[in-house]
């Protein structure tokens, strides 16, 4: 429809200006407010459907599953977590992103030892929720979601709480990952779920000792889709 309106008040003109040059038949005022008028319609048709295409493109990209993303989310105090999620990331083709104190910990602030270290006493506090430095952008083009930590305590850090209670989860997938020392996952999916995101689906995570391997990763994401 708009290519039309083009092309109606393009053909219009060069007719117009190709009397204008012979001489013949010499554009009138009516002739010059009809081509001011088509062209106007044209351009605002225009400016019309390319906003309604840009909208249709964004809002389609956050409800169809087709079109959505994989986002891996991790906390790593010494770089352990780190460097599995890296791995991870590359398995499942999914975009990065470091959940990162505002105030980064220091060895003295892990000493688990302690017991007035930052992390003994956060971890003590179930409603303690350290602040995460920087929010990811556009959550809403993600349907799965890993999130990833080091186990403290027998359960996943409070600053995992905090990431999760900045977003609106409902409806996706999060799927837990973790590495630890000693401790195993136990019901840590589970845990998360009623504290700070019971509206989110959640699958069974899995411990990820060992700093696995792409091919072994990319198995694992692969068994999660069946």
């Amino acid at each position: 429809m708009v290519i039309d309106v083009w092309e109606q008040g393009f053909n219009f003109a060069t007719k117009i200006n190709q009397n204008a040059t012979t001489g013949v038949n010499q554009p009138k005022r009516k002739d010059m407010k009809k081509l001011s008028l088509t062209l106007l319609i044209a351009a605002t048709t225009l400016l019309w459907a390319c906003a309604k295409q840009g909208s249709g493109s964004e809002n389609a990209a956050q409800t169809n599953p087709a079109m959505k993303k994989t986002l891996v989310a991790y906390f790593s105090a010494t770089g352990t977590t780190a460097r599995v999620a890296t791995t991870l990331a590359k398995a499942a083709d999914a975009d990065l992103f470091e959940i990162a104190p505002e105030e980064a910990y220091t060895a003295a602030d892990l000493d688990w030892r302690d017991k007035q270290s930052r992390s003994t006493v956060e971890m003590q506090s179930s409603a303690s929720r350290p602040a995460v430095a920087g929010k990811v952008e556009n959550m809403a083009q993600y349907d799965t979601i890993y999130v990833g930590f080091p186990i403290w305590w027998y359960t996943a850090p409070r600053i995992i709480n905090t990431f999760l209670e900045q977003y609106d989860l409902s409806g996706k997938t999060l799927i837990p990952f973790a590495t630890s020392g000693g401790s195993g996952m136990a019901d840590i999916a589970e845990q998360l779920k009623k504290a700070s995101a019971p509206n989110a689906n959640w699958q069974a995570g899995r411990l990820l000792n060992g700093n696995p391997d792409e091919a072994t990763l990319r198995q694992w994401v692969e068994e999660l889709k069946k």
